[in-house]
């Protein structure tokens, strides 16, 4: 009897919908990927946590952890969960007063000190916090705890189930597993990273299959062969999860494989994205200006005003609209938009009419928000401005014609180090900027001798940063000896209008183009697995599909190509997904990593990687006590 028990407590109903195994945790995500990967996320916890133990008129309170409370920030607000029952969301580590009249929603990660923080609040029935528990786990619960949980406080829970979600949607395209200790892990040649590198892997294999089951695709798995084999073991990895997570599905069935394909990527395949300064928006303010948790701070009334915060969100339609642009752009469209506002604020208080008075009294919290982000963004973009001239504006055309090789009239760069020594001796420029204008240097002659690199690092006494340089190595990027192998061949972009000082494209937008196009070399990228059917960004779809009528369908059932970059990605690279998604209509490309990078972050935890472990923790800490 209590066997049977235990199995409808982790199961819940019979009508829950669990599999074969015993185990409840695959379940259809609703489909509305037209509205992005947020939106995919809430709408699927919405489905299979809240809506699985609402009942009418009933209020719960719900618990969360450390991870759990970020997914959940990331893709809605607490007025989202109110209109679910949900009253009030706790802590799951800290302690609370009890409220036994309520039931309680625990939506946390399989982890020890998640767990022992669900234990605690039933230590017997008498003495529980809460009337009942149900319970939601954001991934697999390794049997260890299952069997904690199930010894200790069995009969308080209604409800136990994994609903795999372990990645978080940062933006509509844009995904992250927030492992940044991952770039020290695949990276470092330190023996007690090697060690945990392994575990790396499988969580972060882990973590992807949850994307393809939240976007109900189980894609075809590529890997780019060089220049490390972490992508190879990696998409070998995600594959067989995949493999194992499809072999039955909801209905029984052996799901096959979708109209999508995944692309894994090791981060030394374009250094030079990495470290350039880049003039679209959203990249150059977090480039720029000491953006935290995507939290802006400025003053509107001088230096001796009070300081503001935004956050850069995709609820901000203009932020949606002009992060992409290039600066010039945006400083042009922000006036407009300003006026365009005020010039329809005037345009109804011009009519005197009761009517017209009652519209503008609703309209008037509209315009005031309205015009409150646009001074945001203004103030966003003078600050950038403010740290581009004069020193940035002429480093970025050197950094442009070493990335090239070429000058803005198309001219081939004949001595790199005539571009890059005026960089060098400018009294103005950081040690960071130097340094990445060395990496360029570096990075356009496929690597420099010894001599070469020592002198450089003592000319511009950069000795206490000059790892910043040389572990490049560690991620395959050829630093010291020269590499003999010929540069990369690029698609020729000349015909595309751009500015002289971006005329730099990620290697990703390649990458991506060329994946929808079909035109990937098998060489170089390698199938893992029968690969779906020949898909393009023309919209051709093979006999067995229906055609598609219109954009919404496509976005909604048609291809997908998700990217993932171990390591960590640039804004640049974030930006080339929106624009290759609106270039192909019929494919929708979703952009990955472990995090995101800026290049200061990428420098200094380049600086770690041949320091050992126990030293990084140290490091981090000082840094954090800043």
């Amino acid at each position: 009897m209590r066997g049977e028990g235990m199995h409808d407590f982790r199961c819940g109903s019979p009508t829950s919908g669990c599999g074969s195994a015993g185990r409840a945790g695959k379940m259809a995500p609703p489909l509305a990927p037209e509205r992005g990967l947020k939106s995919v996320v809430w709408h699927r916890i919405k489905a299979t946590v809240l809506d699985d133990c609402k009942k009418e008129g009933e209020w719960k309170i719900m618990l969360l952890d450390e991870f759990t409370t970020k997914l959940l920030a990331s893709c809605c607000k607490m007025t989202d969960l109110l209109a679910e029952g949900i009253t009030v969301v706790e802590n799951v580590y800290k302690s609370r007063e009890p409220v036994a009249q309520m039931k309680a929603l625990y939506f946390i990660t399989p982890s020890q000190k998640s767990v022992d923080g669900l234990i605690r609040d039933f230590p017997v029935k008498s003495d529980a916090k809460y009337k009942a528990a149900y319970i939601y786990f954001t991934d697999f619960c390794p049997d260890s705890l299952f069997n904690k949980i199930k010894s200790s406080c069995s009969k308080s829970i209604r409800r136990c189930k994994e609903i795999n979600i372990s990645f978080f949607p940062l933006e509509s395209q844009v995904f992250a597993l927030d492992i940044p200790n991952a770039f020290y892990s695949c990276y470092s040649p330190d023996e007690d990273s090697a060690n945990g590198k392994d575990a790396t892997m499988e969580a972060m294999a882990e973590q992807i299959v949850t994307l393809c089951a939240t976007l109900d695709e189980n894609p075809g798995v590529r890997y780019k062969s060089k220049p490390l084999d972490n992508a190879s073991k990696l998409a070998q990895l995600v594959e067989k999860k995949l493999e194992n997570y499809y072999k039955i599905d909801e209905k029984s069935q052996v799901k096959g494989k979708t109209h999508s394909q995944l692309l894994i990527i090791d981060r030394g395949f374009d250094p030079v994205s990495t470290v350039l300064h880049e003039l679209t928006f959203q990249a150059m303010a977090y480039d720029l200006l000491p953006i935290e948790n995507d939290t802006y701070k400025y003053k509107t009334d001088g230096p001796s005003g009070k300081e503001k915060e935004a956050v850069l969100e995709e609820d901000d339609d203009l932020w949606v609209r002009i992060r992409h642009r290039h600066i010039a752009v945006v400083l042009e469209e922000l006036p407009k938009l300003m006026k365009e506002i005020s010039s329809s604020k005037k345009a109804t208080e011009g009519k005197a009419s009761l009517s017209a008075l009652t519209q503008l009294m609703k309209k008037m919290p509209h315009f005031r928000k309205q015009i409150t982000k646009q001074v945001v963004h203004l103030n966003l973009a003078e600050d950038c401005m403010s740290k581009f001239k004069p020193e940035i504006e002429k480093l970025c055309k050197t950094e442009q014609d070493l990335a090239l090789g070429t000058d803005a009239e198309g001219q081939k760069v004949k001595d790199s180090m005539r571009v890059l020594l005026p960089v060098l001796f400018n009294k103005n420029l950081d040690n960071y900027d130097k340094i990445r204008a060395i990496l360029l240097y570096i990075f356009s002659s496929n690597g420099t001798t010894q001599e070469n690199l020592d002198k450089l690092v003592q000319n511009v006494k950069l000795e206490n940063d000059g790892d910043m340089i040389r572990n490049w190595s560690y991620l395959g990027v050829p630093i010291v000896p020269q590499s003999q192998q010929g540069k990369l061949l690029r698609k020729d972009r000349s015909a595309e209008e751009t500015f002289q000082l971006s005329r730099w494209t990620p290697i990703i937008k390649d990458i991506m183009e060329d994946a929808i196009d079909n035109r990937l070399d098998s060489k170089e990228w390698p199938y893992c697995s029968q690969c779906p059917l020949v898909w393009n960004g023309s919209g051709a779809v093979s006999a067995r599909q229906k055609h598609r009528t219109n954009y919404l369908d496509d976005r909604k059932n048609g291809s997908k190509l998700i990217v993932f970059v171990i390591g960590g990605i640039t804004y640049s690279e974030m930006r080339c997904a929106y624009e290759v998604s609106q270039a192909h209509k019929s494919c929708e490309v979703i952009i990955g990593s472990t995090h995101i990078l800026t290049p200061k972050r990428l420098l200094d935890d380049l600086k770690m990687l041949n320091k050992p472990k126990d030293k990084i923790s140290y490091v981090k800490d000082e840094q954090q006590l800043v």
